[in-house]
């Protein structure tokens, strides 16, 4: 279980000498890691707990009776409850590992699509990362349902007047991210929420982005599946979260079949597990979901409410700076925002920027962030993206900008 110590002070030296690829040098350069919407780097605990397991533990679980399995069950199911408590989930039974956000949504698509009929209609927005617009165009071809999109405006916020228009007694589900990975705009998801409920729909909150910058509570928000993926919040990758409601989890089939999603099976009939073995077939990634309670327990033990204040700073900080360079651009001003920047240079290509950059030690991210209906809706083919987190600096800010405006006059 969750050992929850003294919330730790804001310690930003402190916390940097945690995570031990930011040392590191790139072309003979320290690092710069300005990427961490794509995946964030991992702290030593957590290094670590994928070491221990291997070396000490390392058995499969829920079936042996034998020590190390016993020990290596526990780890993995009081990880589970780690993740129950964080974000506040009635039971650990609601809280389902999977491969990450992209695994958790597909099997949405998949065991509630089937409960969906011809007609019947989905919301998603503009905005949405490629995993959460494929699986439901693949759910609309194969059942016959309709998807309908909210809109944006300028800002890139979600026209909110219109996806009120959009909702009726047709509409099944509300599939939404909760921060968008390209725009950095934070979605009134509460709103949505109470919204959809209102017509009888279930919503799903795409968290990927949000749970390591901010609190998340979903009894409090009431969705009926909120998902993140474990490689975003200092955790390992291939390795998620799904978290349902019981009663809309035990309404849906299995998503895959196989070994400890089962109750009984015979040749004429099987009968299923219960929640949440039901949706978790086979051998899964047991360092990654015990690591993954590391990570959270370690997210769990920092002051949040400085993490965010200092994250907003670094994004006011980064954003005015940017604003001084002739033919800057930055794609997503909502008022509402987190600390990602996407942006374009008149004139210049996001990938020759972004190449010049990383000669400079300085890792950003380049392209469409799978987002292309949203560069469709900018007119344009990609960005560069600046995505910060705790362990970020203003010294790194200063850096980066240099670099930057280096990388500018070379293009020119």
């Amino acid at each position: 279980m969750m050992v929850k110590e003294d919330i730790q002070l804001f310690d930003i030296d402190r916390i940097r000498d945690e995570f031990p690829t930011l040392s590191r040098e790139v072309y003979g350069k320290p690092l710069i890691y300005l990427d961490n919407g794509a995946t964030s780097q991992k702290p030593q605990v957590v290094i670590d707990s994928i070491e221990h397991y291997y070396t000490f533990d390392n058995s499969n679980i829920h079936r042996g009776v034998h020590h190390m399995s016993q020990e290596a069950t526990t780890q993995y199911e009081n990880a589970r409850v780690t993740i129950q408590k964080y974000i506040n989930s009635p039971t650990p039974e609601q809280v389902l590992f999977t491969t990450g956000t992209t695994g958790g949504i597909n099997l949405i698509a998949h065991s509630f699509g089937e409960l969906l009929s011809a007609g019947d209609e989905i919301i998603i927005s503009t905005m949405e990362h490629h995993s959460n617009i494929v699986p439901w165009q693949m759910l609309c071809e194969r059942k016959g349902c309709k998807l309908n999109v909210i809109p944006i405006n300028d800002h890139g916020e979600l026209i909110m007047s219109e996806f009120e228009k959009l909702l009726n007694n047709k509409t099944k589900l509300v599939s939404v991210t909760h921060i968008s990975n390209t725009l950095g705009t934070i979605n009134p998801i509460k709103h949505i929420i109470d919204s959809a409920h209102k017509v009888g729909a279930k919503v799903l909150i795409d968290g990927a982005q949000s749970i390591q910058h901010m609190s998340v509570d979903v009894q409090a928000l009431d969705c009926d599946f909120f998902l993140f993926s474990g490689h975003k919040v200092f955790g390992p990758t291939g390795v998620g979260i799904l978290y349902g409601k019981t009663a809309v989890l035990n309404s849906m089939p299995p998503y895959q079949g196989g070994g400890d999603m089962i109750d009984r099976v015979t040749f004429e009939k099987t009968t299923y597990n219960v929640l949440p073995h039901k949706f978790e077939a086979g051998t899964p990634n047991i360092s990654g979901g015990i690591a993954l309670g590391v990570a959270i327990n370690y997210l769990a033990n920092q002051d949040l409410n400085a993490i965010q204040k200092h994250e907003h700073e670094l994004g006011v900080y980064a954003t005015t700076e940017l604003n001084k360079i002739e033919g800057m651009r930055i794609i997503g001003t909502s008022k509402e925002k987190t600390s990602v920047i996407s942006f374009v240079v008149e004139g210049l290509h996001p990938f020759d920027i972004g190449t010049l950059l990383d000669k400079q030690g300085v890792a950003v991210r380049t392209g469409h962030h799978c987002t292309q209906p949203l560069m469709d809706f900018f007119n344009i083919p990609g960005t560069v993206r600046a995505s910060f987190t705790f362990y970020n600096t203003k010294a790194e800010v200063d850096i980066f900008i240099k670099a930057l405006n280096r990388s500018i006059n070379m293009l020119r």
